[in-house]
Formats: structure tokens, sequence, C-alpha cells
């Protein structure tokens, strides 16, 4: 199921962007393209987003720029006592006492600048929000594919209600009554006798009666075909990832459909047939966008 989230975020130490983008797979396929440094969330991440998501392709990136630390102004005790040192030397001979704080403090080592310090509890907090931000870019694609997925569910229904119409037209479609089929009996019959020469083999006949018999039932086909309409119905309607149930019931419709293609002796059921596999082939294609 395609899908499309962008989440901007920052604070006090880095500014960040989190893209998501899904399009349709069978399963859940992950793919990350995080910051050198930033792929110890992959864990997180991957737990964050199978909690909403089931099935697609998903590739998730992370813009991520660190604000510049605050510079900290630290003093060099040893430096500064040699520094006075030398100050009150120069001074003594010089008996100048002016600009001593100036001299003192402008020699290079007295005062130190320094990065401020990592803190381990703003770390912690910081990749926590990284973590929220995501969190939130998930809510927002799963809103979208289920947003999709409604629209989706809408033509699988149609779908559905198509290859049950089909369903009942095979059901009720003349060749199958007692007087159709014992009508092709009959000329079937007529046939044996023509190539025997008038010779009547009773054992051919019952195989080509009971070939016929079998050929012309398809109730099992047809009963099978209801369930599987039934079922897919109650999915579409309900709740939870469907996707793959969906997918069996797919494989089903198109094996009793097959079954009925291949045991047709009517043009009419062949031709229904045929229409109702079409109708199965865009079912199994709109499935991959369901979860």
């Amino acid at each position: 199921m395609t899908g499309f989230a962008r989440v901007e975020a920052s604070d006090e130490r880095a500014s960040w962007v989190w893209e998501l983008r899904s399009v349709n797979g069978k399963t859940l396929d992950l793919r990350f393209r995080l910051p050198s440094g930033l792929d110890r969330l992959e864990t997180s991440l991957k737990a964050a987003i199978s909690q909403s998501i089931q099935r697609g392709n998903i590739q998730i990136s992370l813009q991520y720029g660190e604000s510049p630390r605050m510079p900290v102004p630290s003093l060099n005790r040893e430096a500064l006592d040699a520094a006075v040192a030398i100050v009150d030397e120069v001074a003594g001979r010089l008996g100048e006492t002016s600009g001593r704080l100036e001299a003192v403090l402008g020699m290079r080592g007295v005062i130190e600048i320094e990065d401020k310090p990592e803190d381990e509890g703003d770390l912690a907090a910081h990749q926590q929000r990284l973590l929220q931000s995501f969190v939130d870019g998930v809510g927002e694609l799963a809103a979208m594919r289920l947003n999709e997925g409604g629209k989706i569910t809408e033509f699988l229904l149609a779908h559905v209600a198509e290859i049950d119409r089909l369903t009942t037209a095979v059901k009720a479609d003349p060749s199958r009554s007692a007087d159709a089929i014992r009508a092709r009996l009959g000329e079937q019959v007529n046939r044996l006798m023509e190539t025997g020469g008038g010779r009547f083999d009773e054992d051919r006949l019952y195989q080509e009666a009971a070939m016929l018999a079998t050929r012309a039932d398809l109730q099992e086909e047809i009963e099978r075909l209801e369930s599987h309409i039934s079922a897919a119905g109650t999915l579409l309607q309900g709740d939870g990832a469907i996707g793959r149930k969906l997918d069996f019931l797919a494989q089903e419709f198109n094996r009793e459909c097959n079954t009925i293609c291949s045991k047709s002796n009517a043009a009419g059921v062949t031709r229904l047939g045929l229409e109702m596999k079409v109708v199965i082939d865009q079912f199994r294609e709109q499935i991959q966008n369901i979860q």
C-alpha cells in the first residue's frame, strides 16, 4: 500500500526530518537510511513501525543536523600561577602595575575554551524526542495507508460481488438442467450407435454416461465458491490485517474457476468461467494493496 509521511522536529541539540515512503509488498520490508552514529536506533525504529504496519516495502530516511554546542570557558590554574609569576617579575623590574589582570588573562593557556560536556540525561531525552517524532511519522503513514485501503476495499467488495454474480450465473446455466443433460446423453448414445455399426456396447454407454454426468456436475465447485465469497465479504468488512487471508482466498477462487472451465461442456459455462478468471486476477492485483 502506498503512502508518504514527513515530520520535522528540533531541540537544543539538533534539528531533523523523518521521511517515510511506502509501496506495495506481501511482507514488511524496511529499508533505513540513517546518519552515521544513529544507526543504533534501528532496532527501536523497527519495533515502533511493526506495531502499526504489517505489510509493505517501506523506506525510512533521516536528515539530521547538530546544533553548535555552547563553548564553556575554564581556568587552567597551573597556567595562571605561571602567568602571575611572570607578570609579577616583569612588574617588579619595571615598576609597572597597571593592566596586570588583562595581561594575565590574555596569556595563552590561562583561559581555555571547551565544548559543553556531554550529559547522559540530556542525550537520553534527545533520543526519546527523536524516536517520538518517528512514531508520529509512522502514525501519519499508517493513516494515509488506511485511507487508501478504505478506497481499495470498496473495489475489492465490487470484485467479490461480480464473482458472486458469475457464480450464480453458472449455477443457473441451462446446460446444468436435467433435460439438457438427458439430451446430451441421447446424442452420445446415437453417436455410439453410429460408430459401432448399430451394435450396442452397454459398457461403453455406461462409461460415456458417467463421464458426461461427472462433467455436468459443478455443484461442489459452486458450493466452494459460494463459501469463499462469503468469507471474503466477512474479511473485507472487518478490521485488522487481512491481506494474507485474502491472498489465500484468491488462490481458492482461481482453483475452483479453473475446475469449472475444465469440466465445462457448454459454451455458456466456459464463457462465464473465463469472465470470472479476469475478475479474480483483478482481485488478486488489488489485494497487494491491503495490509
